[in-house]
């Protein structure tokens, strides 16, 4: 997901980029360059580099640029390679005009074969290139009006900032689908991806919205749309603190970010569960029994760890509601033709809100009939303003990839959505309801504890560091965190990783076990403990090395496991979101004895806003 910071004001701009980029590594990119109208506003300075901002850094040392107004740009490769060519910011063929981009412009190849026969060359081999021409082309002197018109006729997904040598005062900026924000300083302003970028030197922000435009100078901020109308914005205030964002003494975001999953839990469970009472307090969600009835059908849609945290979902809205649910990848969900329409309630997770798979799945649930639900991180975000109900998991900032309190915290949503849509049809009794209710509010106080025995988690890691092939078994519940443990491990620590149903072992999968195998075997639901120990013993007959994780107090794994880790005593319903816990730790020990980059793995970008 590229990164987009700009500034306007009185003080050298360049550092003030290079900052804000900083603050969206995490993003994901492969390639970073800054724009800056020079200081005599001459021309526009533009230096760019594929790979990491310490090389942007140095071309810059080596080269200083200076000026008042600027764009800078951190690029996720969608078209072309990485390469420097192809490193935003994008300049006119007459280097009047410069643009840095966030998204896909899907008719690019029509634009770009339109451009050519005007006789204009091209660069790069992006898609982002075009848009510079494009308004190079329309512009008559009004630089408003050709963006605008660039805007008509681009299709896709797109934020976009854009520097004019003739408007060395201003950067226009504009939306859709791709996240962009607005940030209110006193003489001098901003544009982002996101806050943390510009939160160092305001907490003020406007949030555009689809199709908005954004006229920044360093006194001024308009907002217009595509008619030239003015729009009326609400500033938004930033109440978290800008140390939330850094590492807090920790040597990687990842494993400060499982470290705060207790207080990340608390805040979500804050307000929304009475000590008494038989009710659930969903802020954000109007959903009343009549509108439950009519229901005969729930999807959760969502990609990656959200999509496992939907699985889990699955079985607890199914078990406590009787409502029929299922979960898809919401990539795939689109293009399958859903069966779904106005009795269907439709739950969308993101971490982001921006995850564009999943908010076209949203939207096409919605086009369909469907009420839809959001279950998001960020405040503000697309999904989170285009869905019916939305309720916020409050993890605060998660700058690592891997994600670790979101995926908890969206498990508490679901438990949340569950018991409030049980209670209101009647399908659990208070006894039951007060149970899970005050189990859940000990699951803060239970992650500490798996959290103060990390160490042990940290010994399985270093002897299992150099495994070729690591295999996750559950039933249940905990085929559903095998999974979520399986990807953890694979995309942090590069090793080879499936997750299987336990019960499937016969069916095929068996013949991958070897002697000297590592399984990672889950065995905390006790209807089926049982059956996960006749599963270890298949396993271990073949020469795999297990570690088991099982309950407090089923001691009996030990005999058929060569190590076990053991969580504190919950209800079955509720064990997932203590089991992962030391999942993620062990592939975070695991990536880091391998030297792996564990806050940005390779290939991967903390939210996906193309498809």
């Amino acid at each position: 997901m590229c990164g987009i910071v700009g500034y306007v004001g009185t003080k050298n701009c360049v550092p003030i980029l290079l900052s804000g980029l900083k603050r969206l590594e995490y993003r994901g990119y492969d390639s970073a360059g800054v724009a800056v109208i020079d200081i005599d506003k001459s021309k526009i300075d533009i230096v760019k580099t594929k790979g990491r901002l310490t090389i942007l850094e140095e071309k810059l040392n080596q080269n200083p640029i200076e000026g008042f107004v600027g764009i800078g740009h951190t690029r996720w490769a969608t078209h072309g390679e990485p390469s420097d060519e192809n490193s935003h910011p994008h300049v006119s063929q007459n280097g009047k005009i410069a643009i840095v981009h966030n998204g896909i412009i899907e008719n690019y190849l029509k634009l770009k074969e339109f451009l050519i026969k005007k006789g204009y060359t091209f660069a790069s081999d992006t898609d982002t290139e075009v848009v510079a021409h494009l308004i190079e082309y329309y512009y008559d002197g009004d630089i408003l009006d050709a963006f605008i018109k660039t805007l008509e006729k681009i299709q896709g997904s797109y934020a976009l900032g854009v520097l004019c040598l003739d408007r060395p005062d201003m950067i226009l900026a504009a939306r859709k689908d791709s996240p962009l924000i607005v940030g209110l300083g006193q003489g001098e302003n901003f544009i982002a991806s996101d806050i943390p970028a510009i939160l160092e030197y305001t907490r003020d922000t406007y949030i555009l919205e689809e199709n908005e435009i954004a006229i920044v100078t360093k006194d001024k901020v308009e907002i217009v749309n595509t008619e030239k109308e003015p729009v009326k914005k609400e500033v938004f205030h930033v109440t978290w603190d800008v140390s939330s964002a850094e590492k807090g003494g920790y040597e990687h975001f990842m494993i400060k970010e499982i470290m705060e999953q207790p207080k990340a839990i608390r805040d979500t469970l804050t307000g929304r569960l009475p000590d008494s009472g038989f009710e659930v307090n969903l802020d954000g969600i109007n959903i009343t029994k009549e509108d439950l009835q009519k229901l005969n059908k729930i999807f959760i849609v969502a990609c990656g760890t959200a999509y496992h945290a939907g699985i889990v979902g699955k079985h607890v809205i199914e078990k406590l509601t009787r409502i029929p649910v299922e979960v898809d990848i919401a990539s795939e969900f689109r293009y399958r033709d859903p069966i779904v329409d106005k009795n269907t309630l439709t739950i969308v997770i993101s971490q982001s809100g921006e995850t564009i798979d999943t908010l076209v799945a949203m939207r096409e649930a919605k086009a369909k009939g469907s009420r839809t639900l959001g279950i998001v991180n960020v405040v503000g975000s697309s999904i989170a303003r285009e869905v019916d109900d939305c309720l916020y998991t409050w993890a605060g900032p998660e700058i690592a990839v891997a994600s670790t309190k979101a995926y908890t915290t969206q498990l508490i949503c679901l438990y949340l959505i569950a018991l409030d849509f049980a209670t209101k049809l009647g399908t659990i009794s208070y006894e039951e309801f007060a149970k899970i209710r005050d189990e859940i509010k000990k699951l803060p106080e239970k992650v500490e504890y798996v959290l103060t025995h990390k160490e042990n988690i940290q010994k399985y890691a270093s002897e299992h560091f150099n495994a070729k092939d690591i295999f996750y078994l559950g039933r249940g519940l905990d085929f559903a965190v095998a999974m979520e443990g399986s990807l953890k491990l694979k995309e942090i620590s590069y090793i080879h990783s499936e997750a299987y149903a336990a019960g499937e072992l016969k069916h095929g999968t068996i013949a991958l076990i070897e002697d000297g195998t590592f399984v990672i075997a889950l065995a905390t639901q006790k209807k089926l403990f049982e059956k996960m120990v006749s599963n270890i013993k298949e396993v271990k007959s073949r020469g795999a090395v297990v570690l088991s994780v099982a309950q407090e107090g089923n001691t009996e794994i030990e005999n058929v496991s060569d190590h076990v880790l053991y969580i504190p005593r919950t209800l079955d319903i509720l064990a997932p979101v203590l089991t992962v816990v030391p999942l993620q730790l062990f592939a975070y020990y695991t990536a880091v004895q391998r030297g792996c980059d564990v806050d940005k793995p390779r290939n991967l970008a903390k939210s996906v806003t193309v498809e």
